[in-house]
């Protein structure tokens, strides 16, 4: 694993032939930029819009300008990226970006207002239980090309768990106020009376990720293991990469949703009224 995470280039292991060429390492090519790119991903738009407008889902140029809009963002990202991850600080500076954007995210989605900013202790938390022990461990090294996907990868999810913990605790606040007064009534504190009514439905958040973990290999491919596969062609590297990811994921999300259903227990995460 840490060969893989060590190098720009993921090497095959010592027993295949490695093709090399001006010094590096050849690996698969898989949806090279070109003109038979641009074609496919044309008619596949093209075939989208067209199911929009057959099914009357919604206007046909929502595949397209939705489309459009990806692929602007994917070429200012690779550009930034590119220069990035060049220096470890310019890396920092890139997962600083993609916190905050992460932040911003969590707090339209839980729809809690002003308040939502306290949603970034939630997130800290995920971050700071995983990158830490990855990095001292020296699996992960402190390197761009290696911090900002990771780094990445476990922000997006605990993101994910963190908007949804939200949203489903303030929704059980609000459905199920007369639970909530009837524990108060009982001599419960306010925070133990909020917290019978959200731990459960809070919980949920956390299916995904666990699902993911535990189906991986049997029903789907993510991400991190198709890309080193494809780079590589090593599926024990893929393997090892993926396992890396997904554990994290697992203690990322479980940080960021106790953190998360703490804080609407104890009022600091809140709808506006």
């Amino acid at each position: 694993m840490n060969s893989v995470l060590r190098n720009r280039c993921l090497r095959l292991p010592s027993s295949d032939p490695i093709p090399r060429h001006g010094g590096e390492c050849a690996v698969n090519s898989v949806a090279t930029p070109g003109i038979a790119l641009a074609a496919l991903c044309t008619v596949l738009v093209a075939a989208a819009a067209a199911v929009y407008w057959f099914a009357e889902l919604d206007s046909a140029w929502v595949p397209p300008r939705a489309a459009a809009r990806g692929a602007t963002q994917l070429a200012a990202v690779a550009l930034v990226l590119a220069a990035a991850l060049a220096h470890l600080w310019s890396s920092l500076l890139v997962l600083a970006v993609m916190f905050v954007a992460a932040v911003f995210t969590s707090a339209r989605r839980s729809g809690s207002g002003c308040t939502a900013a306290w949603l970034a202790l939630a997130l800290a938390a995920g971050m700071a239980a995983v990158l830490p022990m990855m990095l001292v461990s020296g699996v992960v090294p402190i390197k761009g090309v290696a911090l900002v996907p990771i780094g990445g990868i476990v922000l997006g999810g605990a993101m994910t768990a963190t908007s949804l913990a939200a949203r489903r605790a303030l929704d059980a606040i609000e459905q199920r106020w007369g639970e909530v007064e009837a524990a108060l009534s009982l001599g419960l504190t306010e925070r133990d009376a909020r917290m019978e009514v959200i731990r459960r439905t809070a919980a949920d958040a956390l299916l995904p990720g666990v699902d993911q973990t535990r189906t991986v290999g049997l029903v789907t491919l993510p991400g991190a293991f198709v890309g080193v596969l494809v780079a590589s062609g090593s599926a024990y590297q893929a393997g090892a990469v993926q396992i890396l990811v997904l554990v994290g994921l697992l203690l990322a999300q479980s940080c960021s949703v106790a953190v998360t259903i703490e804080l609407v227990a104890r009022t600091k995460v809140r709808r506006p009224r």
